[in-house]
């Protein structure tokens, strides 16, 4: 007989949507693990640009996922969670428009896709998971019982990227981010690999204009929490 798996919540959606900060705070009000699935991939980038592995080499890639030591650890309400690599506190080096970038590169093989998917599966544990990224609901975690998809305009997700990068003190141009944005959406929805879209049993919650709490509240009236 099967024992019942912890239940997980998974937030798909293109990047600027709000998913890493509405998982943090789902994970924190419900008690549960979080995932961010997204930070993973970013890890795997960064890790191989650290060793010197290129992009593109595919068996060089799955290496260093294979290898991966990641960890992620809660912080107050409202703030990401720490990403730790190999115990280093990598969480602003991996929010890098760069790394980003490079994540994106590398997701789109297949490979290295395969290779990080039991790891990712591993953070299934009881009391319950929440899981950031955008392929959860239709590849890591398909069955799932709480879908969502969380979007909002690339015109809202730029200037949201152009605040946070503001406050962060860098100096950034908002049309070169709602470009890079719109390339980047333009990539994961025509990837071979576990292509950007809503599962078909996944809620669609469209943020834009809307505030974190806002959508707080209807992601947990998705999951019958409210």
């Amino acid at each position: 007989m099967r024992t019942a798996q912890p239940p997980v919540i998974t937030i798909d959606g293109p990047g600027g949507s709000g998913k890493g900060t509405i998982t943090q705070m789902l994970a924190q009000r419900l008690g549960w693990h979080l995932l961010d699935s997204g930070a993973i991939y970013r890890l795997t980038a960064l890790a191989a640009v650290r060793q010197g592995v290129a992009l593109d080499d595919e068996s060089g890639l799955v290496r260093v996922a294979s290898g991966l030591d990641v960890a992620f650890e809660p912080t107050p309400p409202g703030q990401p969670a720490r990403v730790l690599l190999a115990g280093e506190d990598v969480t602003s080096e991996i929010r890098t428009e760069v790394c980003g970038n490079n994540a994106s590169r590398v997701a789109v093989l297949q490979p290295v896709r395969d290779a990080l998917l039991q790891r990712q599966r591993d953070f299934r544990k009881a009391p319950g998971l929440v899981a950031d990224g955008r392929d959860m609901g239709t590849v890591v975690f398909p069955d799932a019982p709480f879908k969502i998809f969380l979007t909002a305009s690339p015109e809202e997700r730029a200037r949201r990227r152009f605040n946070q990068l503001k406050e962060a003190g860098v100096d950034v141009k908002i049309d070169a981010l709602l470009e890079e944005i719109r390339a980047r959406d333009e990539r994961d929805m025509n990837r071979s690999a576990a292509p950007l879209k809503p599962a078909d049993d996944a809620q669609v919650i469209d943020s834009t204009g809307l505030s974190i709490e806002e959508v707080l509240d209807r992601c947990m009236a998705v999951v019958g929490q409210a």
